[in-house]
């Protein structure tokens, strides 16, 4: 199958089980709302989960966080202590659907990312829904892309990453930027990314009871509402309809019980079928965009190794082209 994944462990630990549970009784009730898809359940989730602003963006005293702003862009930079000299860096998408979250409530993954991989993270504040539609976060990652190459960092010195809605706007950039001939980044890391809005598939039923986070009804109602007025077959509302040829290297993990899971390896296949080369990781019953979770979460502290071996090895081929 060409959606053959990795599966680096079938042992759950006991903080995954315990999260499982606190997810199911927590999250998902609040997640049911998303499923009315209107303005105001989407504000109302929105100051839901800004209660956990304080739990999510406690970081390392050696990690810095400067705030970012540029010309309609605004953000934060994010950075180990081994990254602040680096010549490299990560433009960063958070997930929460396109109607909530922002940078600081994902600095469990922004700031592991700069430690294991030795670069700055620019984590990107775009603007979101109900205010906001495609075309203004389209914008905004393309315009932060730009931004980049323009402070001197060339393409390979780039790479994207997101997570959920972040992983589809990641996949979007990388199909804007070569529709326009732009400088490639060197690869994108995507994590539990969100890749059809255009509801093709009936496998996403398939996870329903089993993922203990996002009821399918709730992520079919944002799309709904998301769609509007676009086009869903479109690769800026759903890239997996997107032309993947010639595309960098991507590396994707997900939950093996999540309702986006099918979807995703739907865009695996593609991705593989289309040249395009792909490290797949599936984690047995971890939670919808596990990685935020490492704190706590053993599974999540070893998909950041796993991600800085793979970093590396682009790196080191990398340097080998240019000897």
């Amino acid at each position: 199958m060409t959606h053959d994944a990795i599966q680096p462990r079938r042992r759950v630990s006991h903080q995954a089980y315990v999260l499982n549970w606190a997810v199911a009784a927590l999250i998902r009730p609040v997640s049911w709302v998303a499923s009315i898809g209107s303005p105001t359940a989407m504000h109302n989730i929105r100051r839901v989960f800004s209660l956990t602003k304080p739990l999510l963006s406690s970081l390392p005293k050696s990690t810095v966080i400067t705030p970012f702003k540029a010309p309609n862009l605004k953000g934060e930079w994010v950075m180990a202590a081994n990254a602040r000299d680096s010549r490299k860096v990560i433009l960063y998408f958070h997930g929460g659907g396109y109607f909530f979250g922002n940078p600081q409530q994902h600095r469990q993954i922004t700031s592991r990312l700069s430690q294991i991989t030795g670069r700055r993270v620019l984590s990107l504040d775009y603007r979101l829904a109900p205010e906001f539609s495609f075309n203004h976060w389209t914008t905004d990652a393309l315009t932060a892309y730009r931004y980049l190459l323009g402070k001197g960092y060339n393409g390979h010195d780039i790479l994207i990453s997101g997570d959920s809605a972040g992983g589809h706007l990641s996949l979007v950039l990388l199909q804007m930027l070569k529709e326009r001939h732009m400088p490639l980044p060197q690869a994108a890391i995507l994590l539990s990314p969100w890749t059809d809005l255009s509801h093709t598939s009936e496998s996403m039923h398939d996870k329903e009871w089993r993922d203990p986070m996002i009821p399918a009804a709730a992520v079919q109602a944002v799309a709904n509402y998301l769609t509007v007025g676009q086009d869903p077959m479109d690769y800026r509302v759903s890239p997996i309809h997107g032309d993947f040829v010639g595309l960098p290297p991507l590396f994707v993990a997900i939950g093996s019980t999540e309702v986006l899971r099918e979807d995703c390896r739907r865009m695996i296949k593609k991705a593989r079928q289309s040249g395009v080369k792909v490290h797949y990781e599936e984690w047995h019953r971890m939670v919808h965009v596990f990685p935020l979770f490492s704190a706590v979460l053993p599974e999540g502290r070893l998909l950041f190794e796993h991600i800085g071996r793979f970093v590396s090895t682009l790196d080191s081929l990398q340097d080998e082209c240019v000897a």
